[in-house]
């Protein structure tokens, strides 16, 4: 039995009105405020609640340099959002400065401290002109470098705002900058800064702990715990705003929702997406607040009722507002967030089990089971009345009901389970595995390989042999089976020929006396990377490290089938590697020519070709032939 319908003005102050109005200033409104410190500052005064707290461990070894008395300055870099200002703010509160003073319009801000010294704070250094930024770098200068220690500069910046900066100040001094060097290598984690600068780069933050951190702090807040009395909740009512808050907290399915948004974020980032707290706030504000009829499309309390009245609850599903669904397009892809999650495809892609239980399973009587396991057990977003009833208009319907768009009702709905399907389906389910609904079918694979290469555990044998299967049909362009060595095959040159049927050398798939290969975690990157030596000689190995789409692309050759769709880059880079391995085998052979004796051979004058040749189970072996020349 349906709840009855409550007036509107019986919602007028809901106990959590004022918080949930809070929240919505970290969502991805049309203005984008949340992107500025000074927004959510206000916001958080007039709301009178208590702020979102995360740990900021950079913060605290930043307080501990600047009291410490330590001479030299501190640089605070990172990207948009990466929450640069409010560490300098931070830090400025710290040593005594008080907020009035920051707010002043004083783009370049002197604080006298206890001990005599002066610091000289710059929030944003895109703001100042080039004589401020010269004369804030006079003093950076001096103070790295030991001529400065009555004061220091605290400066909040970009990577590259920075770097551009300085070499452009170079050139008006007609030398190079001492310190850009420096600082070009510190964010590229190969070199050391002078040890009077201390550098903060907010950019390496795990991105996975951090969104569980911003979920805590969220979701975790003590304001939730007004919007238990409130008569939004009342006699079975269902608040979709306390609905998202607690099944992100895991009250359906424990933590399941978390920990798969928790992949996706990890998976985005070893693709290369930087994802600054900022954007993570903002997801998990959509996630909760995201409804598509809602004003700017994030709900507050008011219209809570109204959205229950007209019965469409279901549209701020948190499974659809985890990918900006609720969103117009254009505005969901200007967040980072949202346009690394839209790559995954959530939603459009799926499998033949997960579709066949989502259209026939209500009917199906050998679906039935799964069907309410699956989709009957969540009458909130999964067996709605709007859901079933397009679906029994798309199956027992007239035939407008398929064609001229007349479909289009059933097919969005289907879009949206399967999303609901991506961050419930249990672990193992044979028919329905959540990752064969995304673009990215072997992410799971790839995270427990780098999981395992973190915890310095074995690689699993069979990611290990569909690695080396797709590595060998790439090298040779011939459906190789083997999993137990490699070929490194050519066309009779250094060309980039997709079919390769001269073996210029093989070696093992398992690292065996220091040749072979040997899967590995690159420090710089924190991705897998495979490794493979094919000589003792010093320079004879090569390495090609994996990112979740390369690790795709591989698994996918292996298997035997790449949709056309599929990039060539990564074709065109394992081409590229497997080039850079023929130049090691030649530069190897080179080397044992030198070595050998003077003394002639008979088979002076012959040609000898390894032809790689394929057995009826698929597995490739050499024959080599000989060819004399006259």
């Amino acid at each position: 039995m349906e709840a009855p319908l409550i007036p509107n003005q019986m919602f007028a102050s809901p106990p959590a009105g004022s918080w949930i109005r809070f929240l919505r200033s970290y969502g991805p409104t049309p203005n984008n405020l949340n992107l500025f410190d000074e927004y959510v500052t206000g916001a958080l005064n007039r709301a009178k609640v208590e702020p979102i707290t995360l740990t900021s461990p950079h913060l605290e070894g930043m307080k501990q340099r600047a009291a410490s008395g330590a001479p030299g300055s501190i640089l605070i870099a990172g990207t948009a959002g990466d929450g640069k200002t409010y560490h300098c703010r931070s830090l400025w509160m710290s040593l005594g400065g008080t907020a009035k003073a920051w707010s002043a319009p004083e783009l370049v801000k002197t604080l006298d401290l206890a001990d005599g010294r002066s610091a000289v704070f710059v929030k944003d250094l895109s703001e100042l002109n080039d004589e401020q930024s010269d004369a804030v770098f006079d003093l950076l200068e001096r103070s790295a470098l030991g001529e400065e220690n009555a004061k220091f500069a605290v400066i909040a910046t970009n990577h590259g705002q920075i770097l551009e900066r300085l070499r452009d100040l170079g050139i008006r001094q007609n030398r190079a900058h001492p310190l850009r060097k420096p600082i070009q290598e510190a964010f590229l984690l190969s070199g050391g800064l002078p040890e009077r600068l201390a550098l903060y780069d907010l950019s390496r933050t795990a991105h996975r702990q951090s969104l569980e951190e911003v979920i805590s702090a969220v979701a975790g807040h003590p304001e939730w715990e007004n919007c238990q009395r409130c008569a939004l909740q009342a006699d079975g009512r269902i608040c979709p705003i306390f609905e998202n808050r607690n099944r992100l907290m895991g009250s359906v399915n424990g933590v399941r929702f978390a920990d798969r948004l928790g992949d996706l974020v990890e998976t985005s980032r070893l693709n290369g997406w930087h994802l600054p707290v900022r954007d993570l706030l903002a997801l998990v504000s959509n996630i909760i607040l995201g409804h598509p009829d809602a004003k700017e499309d994030l709900m507050s309390c008011s219209e809570v009722g109204h959205i229950q009245s007209v019965g469409t609850v279901e549209k701020g599903s948190l499974y659809d507002n985890a990918f900006g669904v609720n969103l117009p397009r254009r505005r969901a892809m200007d967040r980072p967030v949202f346009k690394a999650f839209s790559t995954f495809g959530i939603g459009e892609e799926t499998s033949n089990g997960s579709d066949g239980l989502l259209v026939y399973g209500a009917d199906d009587a050998k679906l039935s089971e799964a069907f309410q396991r699956f989709v009957g057990s969540d009458p909130v977003y999964g067996a709605t009345a709007a859901y079933l009833s397009a679906q029994q208009h798309y199956l027992e319907g007239d035939e407008a009901a398929r064609i001229d768009g007349g479909q289009e009702d059933f097919l969005s709905h289907l879009a949206a389970q399967r999303r609901r399907f991506f961050f419930t389906l249990p672990e193992g389910e044979p028919d329905c595995h959540y990752w064969g609904m995304t673009a990215f079918r072997f992410a799971g694979d790839y995270l427990e390989l780098s999981e395992a290469l973190l915890q310095r555990k074995p690689v699993s044998e069979s990611i290990r042999a569909r690695l080396v299967r797709g590595l060998n049909r790439v090298m040779t362009g011939l459906l190789l089976e083997n999993s137990d060595r490699i070929f490194v095959a050519s066309s009779g040159g250094f060309t980039q020929s997709r079919i390769s049927v001269l073996c210029d050398t093989q070696t093992s798939a398992r690292r065996q006396g220091g040749l072979g290969m040997a899967v590995k975690l690159d420090p710089q990157t924190d991705r897998p990377s495979l490794d493979i030596v094919l000589g003792h000689a010093p320079g004879s190995g090569a390495q090609f490290t994996l990112s979740p789409v390369r690790f795709e692309f591989l698994c996918r050759v292996a298997e035997g089938a790449l949709p056309g769709s599929f990039s060539n880059e990564c074709l065109e880079d394992l081409l590229a590697f497997k080039a850079k391995l023929l130049r090691k085998a030649e530069r190897l052979r080179s080397l044992l020519t030198s070595d050998d004796d003077e003394e002639g051979s008979p088979e002076e004058g012959a040609l000898t070709l390894n032809f790689i040749e394929i057995e009826k189970d698929g597995h490739g072996f050499t024959r080599p032939s000989t060819i004399r020349i006259a």
